[in-house]
């Protein structure tokens, strides 16, 4: 059965996964790069010189078994980069996502076809209808999540994320956009486990519950012969 996920997505201690203003110069605003200097120390992020260690293990669940991903608009550009009619993205020619890769904008275009597999394909649409058009194209394979902080929180909000995987990074940002906002008792949908490790950060790793199992009909016993 095809999951929907969340990895590796960085929040501070306030739960904000980016500060603000976002632009093309600071496209994650006043935070800058400190909610992600963890992972830039893994092998996951640096081949050659990055570590092996807790960290570099759980950021490496990131890609196997993705068959699509879906992102917002604010993590595919700045501000204003549908009124660019050759922004592709951040990523260079060829993208990390290596899938068919779906952008919710209240603006779509026509889909851009990458190097290495990945092809952006421009949407607007709910959250359910988005993570079934890319359950398609998946093809029975995973559908991640890939953020901002908004869209993460609206799939989680809608019921729609079976595993949310978030890396609490021991800073203050005061201001942003923050994943936790309305999703209040969350832990009673999903088992929580948290594993933090030598470079500060704390792990969290919130796996969807299954649903109660229904009682069935009660059945008399059957009648002395």
């Amino acid at each position: 059965m095809s999951l929907t996920r969340v990895h590796n997505l960085s929040i501070s201690l306030d739960g904000f996964a980016t500060g603000e203003p976002q632009s093309l110069e600071a496209p994650f605003g006043h935070a800058g790069e400190r909610l992600h200097t963890w992972m830039f120390a893994t092998r996951f992020w640096d081949a050659e010189t990055g570590s092996l260690g807790v960290d570099n293990a759980i950021a490496e669940r990131h890609g196997p078994g993705i068959g699509a991903e879906i992102m917002g608009a604010n993590k595919f550009g700045p501000p204003g980069w549908q009124d660019d009619p050759d922004w592709q993205g951040w990523w260079g020619p060829n993208p990390p996502f290596h899938s068919p890769t779906f952008v919710l904008t209240h603006r779509p275009r026509s889909s851009i076809e990458m190097e290495g597999g990945t092809t952006f394909h421009f949407l607007d649409a709910a959250p359910a209808d988005a993570l079934e058009i890319a359950q398609r194209a998946a093809e029975g394979k995973d559908v991640r999540i890939g953020g901002g902080a908004t869209v993460v929180r609206d799939f989680v909000a809608a019921g729609l994320v079976d595993l949310l995987h978030l890396v609490q990074v021991p800073i203050v940002l005061g201001r942003g956009v923050r994943v936790w906002d309305g999703l209040e008792a969350l832990e009673d949908a999903y088992d929580i486990e948290a594993v933090s490790t030598p470079s500060g950060v704390t792990h969290l790793t919130l796996t969807r519950k299954p649903p109660p199992e229904r009682a069935g009909p009660r059945l008399s016993a059957p009648a002395p012969a």
